[in-house]
Order: structure tokens, then sequence, then C-alpha cells
């Protein structure tokens, strides 16, 4: 397929990115945290003017691929905001609801940390520049295919949380994503 649009490999601005929670705990089986990530996800690409290029909510984790607008914030400044409080937002809900017993992990990681009750996301988050259309299609193909290879679905646009569904259906009902790049 030839690359319609703008080129998202020229610049150092094009990144895979993954990020998991502690102890690699299922907290998005619940499709309520996985909303509240989604609404986190929306307000700060609003704030940073970042585009997503493909994403998935898996139980323990996400990946993204995204580009960022420098003027606005870098890959640190987004992902530290919607690390903290997408963090705050799930961890609220989970302590309000059947999912609580998860807060006995959360509240045991924070206990590491000098002044924090709690932690939900594991310390860092892994990031690498795409900088080629062909390393762009290898994680795509690997954000799309995560749900099959876990065994939730069989067919990736069949998993709600993925931009699969956005690129084969252009379904942007969850979140859009810049589908341009095929």
């Amino acid at each position: 397929m030839a690359l319609r649009g703008r080129s998202y490999f020229n610049d150092e601005n094009c990144f895979f990115v993954t990020t998991t929670v502690i102890n690699h705990l299922n907290v998005f089986s619940s499709p309520n945290a996985c909303e509240i990530l989604i609404k986190n996800i929306k307000y700060y690409q609003e704030k940073y003017h970042f585009q997503i290029l493909a994403y998935v909510i898996m139980p323990s984790h996400f990946h993204w691929i995204i580009t960022t607008d420098n003027e606005f914030g870098t890959i640190s400044d987004i992902m530290r905001d919607l690390k903290k409080y997408s963090a705050w937002d799930i961890m609220d809900f989970i302590q309000k609801s059947d999912e609580n017993k998860f807060m006995k992990y959360f509240e045991g990681a924070g206990e590491k940390y000098k002044g924090q009750k709690r932690k939900f996301w594991q310390e860092r988050f892994d990031d690498v520049i795409l900088k080629s259309r062909k390393f762009f299609l290898q994680k795509l193909n690997y954000i799309h295919n995560n749900p099959v290879k876990a065994g939730i679905v069989d067919n990736p646009e069949d998993y709600t949380y993925s931009s699969a569904r956005n690129y084969k259906y252009s379904d942007h009902s969850v979140i859009y994503v810049e589908t341009d790049v095929l």
C-alpha cells in the first residue's frame, strides 16, 4: 500500500510505547477501567496535541503508537501525566467497586516509595522511536495481534479496545486513530 498523507517517520516524534500495571494485574479486564484510561488519553491528547496511530489496551498493560508535537509536550510529559492521573482515577474507581481486591497490591507497592500510599503503574514505560514505515508496520501488527495471541479474541478487529477496529471498519467510536498512515 502507498503511504497517504504526510510521513510520520521523518523526525524523532513517532513512538511505540508500552506501560504495565504493577504485578501485571489484570485491571483492564474491566471495561470500566478501560473507559477511564480512554477518558484520560483523550484529555491528554487535547492538552499535548499528539496523534494516536495505533493502540491496544490489554488486561495488564497497554501499547500505543503516537506522534508527538514537542512544542506542546514530549513523550515523557505525556506518559508522566497520563500514568499519574489515570492511576488516581482507576484506583478510585476500583476502591469503590467489586474489583477492590486489587487495592492491597496497589497499597503494598506504594509502601516502597516514600510518601506514596499506593502505586498503580510500573515505574517506567518502554518507548521505541519508529523511524521507518517497515518498523511501524511491524509494531502495528504486533499491537493488533496482541489480543489474538493472548487468546482473548479470534480476530484482531473483534477486540473492543484496539485500533484494529479503526483500521478495518473506520470505527472511531472508542477513540479516534489516525489511520491514513497506510
